[in-house]
């Protein structure tokens, strides 16, 4: 068996994390950069930033078998240089047809590192360290999800958003480098695709229930990052540029708390940590109702963000535990899972505010934090 140095393999799955985040944010970021240098309307520019979603999709449902029959190395690897690809695309293409498969790469790598690189994380680690390995490996989603709206924002000015990814793309061509030497884990599934046993885990009601957790997690998070400008605009008076400010409160405080989280879990429960952390999360949609000041909406949306922070690294930690022989497999089923909740929640939040009122947008949050506690209440006392 091939000796690894966890170390090294922990820092490449950070790596691998951050080029997750990078993806996406990167389609918002340049959106705006594109529709004046293509000159492209309302239904072209929808038409780009649809396939991010779909590409994460695509992504995620692939990389578990995958990973359980042929390891991590050449995954990772090939899934950063598929993200990176995405981005030369983008800086280079003007032909709309090209940009849109350019967007599919950014969202097919970024969905198989998300996947991936929790899977490794989690194989590395001893079931004690694993909550708090999975969430210091979070913490480098929110370094690169932040990473090119800062970058944009200083250099827009000085020089073309082209220019930008581009060398943005040489610096993390340089991280990938890094990766190559190391060595990694092996497959655990080297004889085949473990389709049979696959299949059997879609039975399994302790994966259903954690997954289903993820659907809500997920939801909150997408439903949050994307419609929580619209209702300050709606039904307050704080000015749109401060309303966008405030959605990067959101991402700083779930960033800051996993890294704080890294040290809580280890000193603490891991249900306890989850628990704590929804009810603070609660707090921040509290903050979010009536007719909130700019400070007021921002705290709470640091609120929201460090109290989601903890819910994928303490249930990817359960779920690693418990299918340690197909975790590739399980973590692919439970992100499709999640993602499907970010998928139907956005729609329901985009039904609501279309037939009744987005003011009841913070009270739906809510509703979903209860939902998963008490799924997590189920779900505990199936997996002991």
């Amino acid at each position: 068996m091939k000796q690894y140095n966890k170390t090294l393999v922990f820092i490449a799955a950070c790596i691998g994390m951050s080029f997750f985040g990078i993806s996406m944010l990167t389609m918002g970021s340049v959106l705006p950069s594109l529709e004046t240098k293509l000159e492209l309307d309302k239904l072209q520019a929808a038409s780009l930033v649809t396939l991010l979603p779909i590409g994460i999709l695509t992504g995620s449902l692939v990389f578990g078998p995958i990973v359980d029959r042929f390891g991590h190395k050449v995954m990772l690897i090939t899934s950063c240089l598929v993200v990176l690809l995405g981005l030369e695309g983008i800086a280079l293409f003007d032909n709309l047809s090209l940009l849109r498969f350019s967007i599919f790469l950014i969202g097919l790598g970024g969905g198989v590192l998300n996947g991936e690189t929790n899977v490794l994380v989690s194989e590395i680690s001893s079931d004690e360290e694993k909550g708090a390995k999975l969430s210091l490996l979070g913490a480098f989603y929110g370094i690169g999800a932040l990473g090119i709206p800062v970058l944009l924002s200083l250099l827009l000015k000085s020089y073309p958003f082209e220019l930008i990814l581009q060398g943005t793309a040489a610096v993390l061509l340089l991280c990938v480098l890094f990766c190559c030497p190391i060595g990694f884990p092996t497959p655990k599934q080297p004889q085949g695709f473990p389709v049979k046993e696959g299949v059997k885990l879609l039975k399994e009601k302790t994966l259903l229930l954690f997954s289903f957790i993820l659907f809500f997690q997920s939801g909150l998070e997408g439903v949050t990052n994307n419609w929580t400008t619209t209702y300050l605009k709606e039904v307050t008076n704080i000015p749109n540029e401060q309303a966008l400010l405030v959605l990067t409160f959101m991402v700083a405080g779930l960033t800051a708390a996993r890294f704080v989280l890294a040290v809580l879990l280890k000193k603490f429960q891991e249900s306890t940590v989850l628990v704590a952390s929804l009810c603070l999360a609660a707090v921040g949609y509290v903050l979010l109702m009536g007719e909130p000041r700019f400070l007021q909406a921002a705290i709470g949306m640091v609120l929201i963000g460090a109290g989601l922070a903890s819910t994928f690294p303490v249930v990817l930690s359960y779920l690693g535990q418990k299918y340690k022989a197909l975790s590739g497999t399980a973590f692919s089923v439970a992100l499709v899972i999640a993602l499907t909740g970010n998928t139907l929640l956005n729609w329901l939040v985009g039904i609501l505010s279309k037939e009744y009122d987005i003011t009841l947008y913070p009270q739906l949050m809510i509703v979903a934090i209860v939902a998963m506690l008490l799924l997590f209440r189920f779900a505990k006392n199936q997996h002991v």
